[in-house]
């Protein structure tokens, strides 16, 4: 008796550039250019893709991801939409550079309603390295999309055989290839040879997101970083220039200095949506600690480092969500 033949899922990879599309300058140094290499031969030099699934390509960008821009934010968003549209797609990949791939992620997170895998991959290792991780990434992610444990989740970053969620993953080393790190909440599962695992079952609640903002650029948010003997002139040049919200890098528990914090309550006077994150890379910023909040009409980012602070206030200014308790509620919002 045969048993049935069953076709391969498809999954859409959309490309954006990055490392894991970058050649080195030779096999010993970390000299690299990202962004070289085309989506179709990015895809085409991992042949055991094809083991896995249907692949099909799409590129949105070549740059490096230091380069990544709001209105490349959009392209993506829109494409994936289209993906999550299409009942052929099985789920979708985006190959990213890892220097701001937690903030695309965090990102598509908050404003994409889905259904179907959302997974960013990168390599901290070009091609051509020694030590590339670029192709292991790459066959884990699409792995990752076709598995049946992986629908109804928020989206994901997978490095390193490791998937993490897009609120809590973090860049957390310049160069090693276990680079990324979830250090509030761990990561959400492994793939583990052809096996992928979770430690947690799907949600069958609907993911809650916001609204996809309509145009770029977003509205102007700036991050400024404590550190000691601050004084305001960052703060006030920022306001001069017309920034709509201030994220606090602070120190420890998103503090600063006597001065900055008055120039921060002169901003808040003036309209400027004042957020409280840190500098340190773990932990909670709460509310009315070392800092009156509710006195200064101040929000705190909870567990969101300053970027994805950042993106989240643009995202909520672009809804038209401006007053301090409104955003303090979205910013609370875990997951």
């Amino acid at each position: 008796m045969q048993h049935p033949i069953h076709e391969k899922e498809t999954v859409l990879i959309l490309t954006t550039g990055g490392t894991i599309a970058g050649q080195a300058q030779n096999h010993q140094s970390l000299g690299y250019h990202a962004g070289q290499t085309s989506g179709e031969a990015l895809i085409a030099s991992v042949p055991a893709l094809k083991d896995h699934a249907n692949i099909q390509v799409e590129a949105v960008s070549q740059i490096g991801s230091q380069d990544m821009s709001d209105a490349i934010l959009l392209d993506l968003a829109h494409h994936i939409q289209k993906a999550e549209a299409n009942p052929k797609i099985a789920g979708i990949v985006i190959t990213h550079g890892t220097d701001t791939m937690e903030e695309t992620a965090f990102f598509l997170n908050e404003v994409l309603p889905h259904h179907k895998p959302i997974i960013l991959v990168g390599s901290m290792r070009p091609a051509g390295y020694a030590s590339a991780d670029g192709n292991a990434n790459l066959i884990d992610a699409v792995k990752v999309a076709t598995s049946p444990l992986a629908q109804n989740r928020h989206v994901m970053v997978i490095m390193n055989d490791t998937i993490f969620a897009a609120r809590s993953v973090q860049k957390m080393n310049t160069t090693n290839l276990e680079a990324f790190q979830a250090p509030n909440a761990g990561p959400i599962g492994m793939v583990n040879n052809e096996h992928v695992r979770f430690y947690q079952p799907s949600s069958s609640t609907k993911i809650d997101t916001l609204s996809l903002p309509t145009q770029a650029p977003f509205p102007k948010v700036d991050i400024i970083y404590s550190h000691v003997q601050m004084d305001g002139d960052l703060i006030e040049d920022a306001v001069k220039r017309g920034t709509k919200g201030i994220i606090l890098a602070g120190v420890g528990d998103g503090n600063t200095s006597a001065v900055a914090l008055k120039a921060l309550q002169d901003a808040e006077k003036k309209g400027v949506i004042i957020v409280r994150s840190t500098r340190v890379s773990s932990g909670f910023v709460n509310r009315n600690v070392e800092v009156n909040d509710d006195q200064n009409h101040f929000v705190v980012s909870e567990d969101l480092n300053p970027q994805k602070s950042r993106l989240l206030l643009q995202i909520l200014l672009a809804n038209h969500i401006s007053t301090p308790n409104q955003i303090q509620k979205i910013f609370s919002k875990l997951y």
